[in-house]
Formats: C-alpha cells, structure tokens, sequence
C-alpha cells in the first residue's frame, strides 16, 4: 500500500505574510463612520431610509456598505457615511 501524504507545511506561507506585513505597514483607517444593525426586513428599510434623509447620499456619500440576510426575516447591515458634508 502507498503512504498518503499528510497536509502541506505552512512555513513558507507564514514566511512571506509576516515579509508582506512587515514591508507593508497598515493603511490610516478610512474617515467613515459605520454602523451595524440587524433588525426585521421592515425595520431595516426604514432605519436605512432614515439614514439616507438625515445624511443624504450626495453631501456624505451614504450607502449600505453591506448587507445579509439571517433566519426569521432579519437582515443585517451596515450603514457608511462621512463624519460630515464639508
């Protein structure tokens, strides 16, 4: 019978992410403000339509950055805007 190999080593991958992360120092964090919720279909429309008439999407470029949709109907998403219009 022949020997199945094992799984391969990972030193080689570790070698170059810890390269990759010290050549490249992490980026400043992004000026957005974020938040996420997870609230009922309904709810969530509604949360989202509140957001987009309290900031609207040309002066804080407001968008739902992301979004899924978990058991019951809820809907998880996160809101993105500017700290401010200026």
């Amino acid at each position: 019978m022949a020997k199945i190999p094992g799984p391969p080593s990972f030193d080689g991958l570790k070698r170059r992410m810890a390269k990759h992360r010290a050549e490249n120092p992490p980026r400043k964090k992004d000026h957005f403000v974020r938040e996420t919720y997870c609230l009922g279909l309904i709810d969530a429309r509604a949360k989202a339509r509140e957001w987009f008439d309290e900031y609207p999407k040309a002066a804080y470029w407001t968008e739902v950055e992301s979004w899924r949709q978990l058991d019951g109907d809820r809907i998880e998403f996160t809101m993105r805007r500017l700290p401010s219009a200026d």
